[in-house]
């Protein structure tokens, strides 16, 4: 199985404030060819460190108030390509992000507060049926819903 990871993930410094998330499965998926590592923000051009960003009414927006969605979009478009190419269905992206948040977002007020919601690279992933999960997750029982959706009941075990 391929899948799309998120970069910071893999233990990239790619985040908004330069720093990497690494998980270290995650990375060794990675070592051993399994995975993508992505990071849509960086594809659309944005620098490492940049100012954190927010959805706001399906745009998103700086701390400092610029509209950052152009990127942000453009970099997921990019991101999805990438993925598509590698022949991945399924993602372990880095969860609360406004490109890769599963489910659920920062509100857009920069309290920390969470809403219902995914990120921008997570919804064009959707779009293109693709499995979404995050780091957080039980990925046992993410991988045996995916192939399930696949292949059917049980069909992992």
């Amino acid at each position: 199985m391929k899948i799309v990871v998120s970069a910071c993930l893999v233990g990239f410094s790619c985040r908004y404030d330069g720093k990497a998330n690494t998980v270290d499965w995650i990375k060794k998926l990675y070592q051993k060819g399994f995975a993508l590592p992505v990071c849509p923000e960086c594809f659309g051009g944005l620098k490492t460190p940049r100012t954190p960003c927010e959805i706001i009414e399906n745009k998103v927006i700086s701390a400092k108030g610029e509209d950052c969605t152009v990127p942000y979009l453009y970099g997921a478009f990019q991101a999805l390509l990438l993925a598509q190419q590698f022949g991945a269905k399924f993602a372990i992206l880095k969860a609360k992000s406004p490109s890769c948040g599963v489910s659920q977002i920062y509100d857009g007020t920069f309290t920390r507060r969470l809403i219902c919601g995914d990120g921008m690279f997570t919804r064009l992933l959707r779009q293109n049926n693709f499995f979404v999960c995050t780091e957080k997750d039980n990925i046992g029982k993410c991988v045996q819903i995916f192939y399930d959706s696949l292949y059917g009941r049980n069909k992992l075990l």
